[in-house]
């Protein structure tokens, strides 16, 4: 649960900073083998039913957050067995990017309704008598299920007087907009690869750390260490993300004590992207395509081509604020190395494309960052003012909210024709931007402007974050009244936009 401090929140903090602090001290991985006795001390276990078992999930993690593969339970292997081949600049991660620890899972029921100790034995039993087929009796005066009858319809939930009756669900199946996560052989979660789109919300939902997500950071910190200038390239949801202590003026100064030349706001590309997007709409619907959805966000745009296929060429080709801000970047420093710093974890997917990689050479999440600070020991309140980041208008900041995108697009399309009436349907989360869909394809949204966006808030509450999602849309609102314009359509970046695609 993103912006509450737990155990599982400390865990993963600690990894990622022991990772940093190797790259940054001596980048010498067989300490790999040491780290799970650092992060895990003593002899009793805290969180599970041995220590062994605790150090052992940290082993894994470990190597995930390196960019390796998890070990086979069946086969003996150091925690660092094939690091060497994986520690180098030009290593990405190995698919695929969200990963399962087997023996960490706890084996969660899929889907079941039961009665608790609440039960009253009520008079009435509503619940006996609102079920569609006969599957709860009264035994011994409780209420009884019948699970092999039950189809877990929910009208006994809402039936009951007491709220003895409860519904449960896997977290991480539940939290699957692509009804990705299924039960093995052994009842534990297993991920159907082909489904998934790296959206990233059964890792931030698991409540036993199950799930992890692959990453870079002790591969960047390299960068960082040679003399190739690198960049950071910060999203809009950057808002708040550190806390109180980070302020706009500290921004610039706190990268560059990492080791970056410079920072650059995606909202710069976010601009462009509401640029040719807006063009494109007016170009391209309802003439020549039914509608128009946004492109940005990765998983969505993904699931919309795996499961909606004959709707593909419907999805903006417009290029990613990501990618844009690369290119720009790169157009005046070919040489240079990208790092993109977010809340996504498909947007290390979307980099790692071929197509991409030339441009974004780097994914870390902000959770992955906050443990370089603390490798680093960065003290925001101690480092001088910088510049704060002045280049993005409002509406490409506001690309980090649900419904931020539709906003700015059918602002630019009302300067570009002030006439022209825009209709516009926006979905957050994969289940609702799945039935969005399915709607457009009825016909229910022809020529309209379709925003999808992967994450439940949209950005702002991606699986990389830190904050809680309240908090992190206030700061956003703040931060977008720093900006030094309102619309995209007033910023000076109009004219890169021909350049940038032609690379």
């Amino acid at each position: 649960m993103r912006g509450l401090y737990s155990s599982k929140t400390k865990i993963r903090h600690q990894i990622y900073t022991e990772i940093a602090r190797m790259a940054y001290e001596d980048g010498d991985c067989s300490r790999m083998e040491e780290l799970p006795y650092k992060i895990i001390p003593g002899e009793v276990a805290s969180y599970r039913e041995s220590i062994f078992l605790e150090r052992a999930i940290i082993g894994e993690r470990l190597r995930v957050a390196m960019g390796l593969s998890l070990r086979k339970i069946s086969e003996h292997s150091l925690i660092s067995d094939g690091v060497e081949a994986s520690v180098v600049e030009e290593k990405y991660y190995e698919p695929p990017l969200i990963n399962i620890i087997k023996f960490a899972c706890h084996g969660c029921p899929e889907n079941r309704v039961m009665v608790t100790e609440g039960c009253q034995g009520c008079l009435e039993h509503p619940c006996k008598e609102v079920c569609p087929k006969g599957a709860i009796s009264m035994v011994n005066g409780k209420s009884c299920i019948d699970q092999e009858k039950c189809i877990k319809c929910g009208r006994c939930v809402d039936a009951c007087p007491y709220n003895a009756i409860i519904h449960q669900e896997r977290p991480c199946a539940k939290a699957c907009g692509m009804n990705a996560i299924h039960s093995d052989e052994h009842g534990r979660a297993e991920i159907d690869q082909e489904k998934c789109v790296s959206c990233g919300m059964c890792l931030v939902s698991c409540p036993f750390g199950a799930i992890v997500g692959k990453g870079q950071i002790f591969q960047m910190i390299l960068a960082l260490k040679s003399e190739t200038p690198v960049y950071a390239i910060v999203a809009p949801a950057v808002a708040g993300q550190f806390g109180p202590d980070m302020k706009p003026e500290k921004i610039r100064p706190a990268f560059q004590a990492l080791g970056f030349r410079d920072v650059v706001e995606v909202a710069v590309g976010a601009d462009l992207c509401t640029i040719e997007e807006a063009k494109d709409f007016m170009d391209e619907v309802p003439d020549k395509l039914p509608f128009m959805a946004t492109s940005c966000c990765p998983a969505w745009s993904m699931m919309a081509k795996k499961l909606f296929p004959e709707y593909a060429n419907c999805i903006s080709m417009a290029l990613t604020p990501m990618v844009l801000t690369a290119r720009m970047i790169k157009k005046k420093e070919p040489d240079c190395k990208i790092v993109f710093i977010g809340p996504c974890s498909a947007k290390k997917l979307e980099a790692s494309r071929k197509s991409i990689r030339s441009y974004v050479d780097f994914v870390l999440t902000f959770e992955e960052v906050q443990g370089m600070f603390t490798a680093k020991d960065v003290k925001f309140k101690e480092l001088p003012d910088g510049e704060p980041l002045r280049q993005a208008s409002a509406d490409g900041r506001g690309f980090a909210a649900s419904g931020g995108v539709a906003a700015a697009v059918v602002k630019a399309i009302h300067r570009l024709d002030p006439e022209r009436e825009v209709k516009v349907v926006n979905a957050e989360g994969l289940a609702n931007c799945r039935k969005m869909l399915q709607l457009a394809k009825a016909g229910k949204y022809n020529g309209y402007l379709l925003e999808g966006m992967a994450c439940p808030g949209g950005c702002i509450a991606g699986a990389g974050t830190i904050q809680p999602i309240k908090k992190t849309a206030a700061s956003l609102e703040a931060m977008k009244k720093q900006s030094s314009f309102d619309e995209c359509m007033d910023t000076e970046y109009e004219g890169l936009l021909p350049a940038l695609e032609e690379l």
